[in-house]
């Protein structure tokens, strides 16, 4: 959908204009967020399946995870509203050609980002609790509170969510020219000792076992990388 043609506008309007988009971004995920507190029990129990129970060590703990679980689940679900807001304030000022490559790049980071995030709550995260708690013994036995729970989860999916937007990181570096394939290829040995190095940083606990589960997606999606920068490069000199 192309944005509408506005006139041009001044810098005043353009802040007003910016005022109410990011008001109705706002907007929109407040009342998503209002509807998911109404099942924010249910939630709660679906985002806590690998954990056989989990508990809240403060009186306010429960509630404002209630709170934080709404709120995140407001931001997922008005992505498309969110784009569509920066997309009518961004669009009017791009030309056609830009409009070509923006809109596929945000579709892309965004199916990227729900990729990585999905890829990492399904498959990754009950493997990286039952790995997790299965250092307990008969003398030391897992009390989990929902509040550390949802922060290492939280924090678990973003990162695998950031990671795999390299693809689409690669692809706008190729389109301008900054990187080849020849480039990736040349530095994979470099690369490998970099991801390593990232997953360590980026992984909530130190374990290795956490670490290869992140480092092990990167380098497959380095591989993406280098193929997609390729087709990039054929596409520019065919230009």
């Amino acid at each position: 959908m192309n944005p509408p043609q506005e006139k041009e506008m001044s810098f005043l309007e353009h802040l007003e204009e910016l005022r109410r988009r990011i008001f109705k971004m706002l907007a929109a995920v407040l009342v998503i967020a209002i509807g998911a507190y109404y099942y924010s029990d249910k939630l709660i129990d679906y985002f806590t399946k690998p954990l056989p129970v989990v508990y809240f060590m403060a009186p306010t703990e429960a509630i404002m995870v209630r709170i934080k679980i709404s709120l995140i689940v407001g931001v997922l679900v008005g992505i498309p509203v969110i784009l569509y807001q920066l997309w009518m304030f961004v669009g009017p000022g791009l030309l056609k050609r830009e409009i070509k490559i923006v809109a596929p790049i945000v579709i892309s980071a965004t199916i990227f980002f729900l990729g990585g995030a999905s890829f990492c709550f399904f498959l990754i995260l009950p493997f990286a609790m039952q790995f997790l708690l299965s250092y307990g013994t008969a003398n030391m036995q897992p009390l989990i509170s929902i509040d550390s729970y949802m922060s290492f989860a939280g924090m678990l999916i973003l990162a695998f969510g950031l990671i795999f937007e390299l693809p689409v990181v690669s692809f706008i570096l190729g389109r301008v020219g900054i990187i080849t394939s020849k480039m990736l290829s040349h530095w994979r040995r470099y690369a490998i000792i970099i991801i390593l190095i990232v997953a360590a940083i980026l992984t909530p606990t130190p374990d290795m076992i956490n670490q290869l589960l992140l480092a092990g997606p990167l380098y497959i999606l380095y591989e993406i990388s280098i193929l997609v920068v390729w087709l990039t490069g054929k596409k520019r000199k065919e230009e």
